[in-house]
C-alpha cells in the first residue's frame, strides 16, 4: 500500500514517525505545511518542516515539541545580552539548520532540493516535501492586533489574540512542489494527520492542484481533538473564536467532501452517528501518542483502517 501524508506540527510529526517505521521509503512520503515559514535573524526558518524532519531523524526535542534534543543556548543568551530579538527561541543546534538552509537557498536552490539535502544529512530516508517551493504566508487576522504573521500570533503573542479569519498570501499563485502530485497520483491512500486544520492543512489545500488531486483518492483524516480539546496548540480555541463548537465532528465537517474515512478518539464515540450520516466511515480508537510505541501502535491501526476502506472501495 502506497501512502502520502499531509502534515504539520507535533501531532502530525508523531503519526508520520509511526507510519515511517512501518512503511518503506518507496511506499510512504510526506507533504509538509510551509505557510508558517518566515525570516528571523536574517535566516529562513521552516518550523513545520523541521519538526517533521527532526522527528524522523530522531533529533526532536521530545519535551518541547520543537527544536532539537540536548540543545544548548549560547547564541540566544548572547544575543539577548546585546538587546537582540529573542522572542522566537532558536538553540545552537537548530541554528545550524537555519544557517545551512539559508546558505543553500541563497545559491538559488529550491526549498525541495534543500530539504532533500538536509534530510540526507539527518539520515531521513523517506521523501519529505515542502508543500510548495513558492512562498506562502499564513496571516492570522485578529480582533486585537489586526493581521499578524503566523509566528508572531503563535509565538510572540502565545496565540492569545482572538482569531477572526485566516489568509494564505501567495497560495493562489503557488504550485505544489515538484514530484508531489505524482506521489499523490500513485498513492493508494492519502492521510491527513492530526494537525491543526486551519494553519497546518488548509495552507496545503489552498494551493491550486492539491484538492483536485485528492478528489479521486481515498482520503482519511485523523482528529487532533479529544473531548473537544486540542492535545497541543490552539485548534480548539480557533474553532470557538470562529463560531464552531470544537469536536471530532467539527474536524470531520471541516474536511467534508474529501473524506472516505475519519479516525477519532473513543472518548468522542457519541459523534460517530453524526459523522457516519455524512457517508464518512468512522474508526474509534485511542489516538493519543505518548511515546514511540504508541506511535507504532496507532500507525498500525491507521494502516489497517486504510486497508479496510480500500477493500470497501473496490
Amino acid at each position: 500500500m502506497k501512502v502520502v501524508a499531509l502534515a504539520g506540527g507535533v501531532g502530525g510529526a508523531k503519526l508520520v514517525d509511526g507510519l515511517a517505521a512501518l512503511l518503506s521509503p518507496d511506499d510512504f512520503s510526506v507533504v509538509v505545511n510551509t505557510g508558517d515559514d518566515f525570516d528571523y535573524w536574517g535566516l529562513r526558518i521552516c518550523p513545520d518542516l523541521d519538526t517533521v524532519c527532526y522527528t524522523l531523524g530522531g533529533l526532536a526535542n521530545p519535551g518541547a515539541g520543537w527544536g532539537q534534543k540536548d540543545e544548548t543556548w549560547e547564541t540566544l543568551n548572547g544575543l539577548k545580552s546585546m538587546g537582540g530579538a529573542t522572542w522566537f527561541k532558536i538553540g545552537d543546534k537548530d541554528l545550524l539548520t537555519h544557517l545551512r538552509r539559508t546558505e543553500l537557498l541563497a545559491e538559488r536552490r529550491s526549498l525541495s532540493s534543500v530539504t532533500r539535502e538536509l534530510c540526507s544529512t539527518w539520515g531521513v530516508n523517506h521523501l519529505v516535501f515542502p508543500m510548495s517551493d513558492d512562498p506562502v504566508r499564513t496571516i492570522v487576522h485578529t480582533a486585537e492586533h489586526g493581521a499578524l504573521d503566523f509566528q508572531r500570533y503563535f509565538v510572540q503573542f502565545a496565540y492569545q489574540p482572538v482569531v477572526r479569519l485566516f489568509e494564505f498570501c501567495g497560495a493562489e499563485v503557488a504550485t505544489p512542489a515538484p514530484g508531489v502530485l505524482d506521489q499523490i497520483g500513485a498513492a493508494d491512500v492519502v492521510i491527513i494527520t492530526p494537525s491543526n486544520p486551519f494553519v497546518s492543512i488548509d495552507p496545503i489545500l489552498a494551493i491550486p492542484g492539491y484538492r483536485q488531486a485528492l478528489e479521486d483518492k481515498v482520503v482519511i483524516a485523523v482528529s487532533p481533538l479529544v473531548g473537544g480539546q486540542a492535545l497541543k496548540g490552539p485548534a480548539a480555541k480557533m474553532f470557538h473564536e470562529l463560531g464552531v463548537e470544537p469536536s471530532a465532528s467539527a474536524i470531520a465537517s471541516h474536511y467534508r467532501g474529501l473524506l472516505k474515512g475519519f479516525i477519532f478518539d473513543v472518548r468522542d464515540q457519541t459523534e460517530l452517528e453524526k459523522i457516519e450520516r455524512w457517508r464518512i466511515i468512522g474508526l474509534l480508537t485511542n489516538i493519543i501518542m505518548h511515546d514511540f510505541q504508541d506511535r507504532i501502535r496507532f500507525a498500525h491501526e491507521v494502516l489497517k483502517f486504510c486497508e479496510s476502506i480500500l477493500i470497501r472501495s473496490k
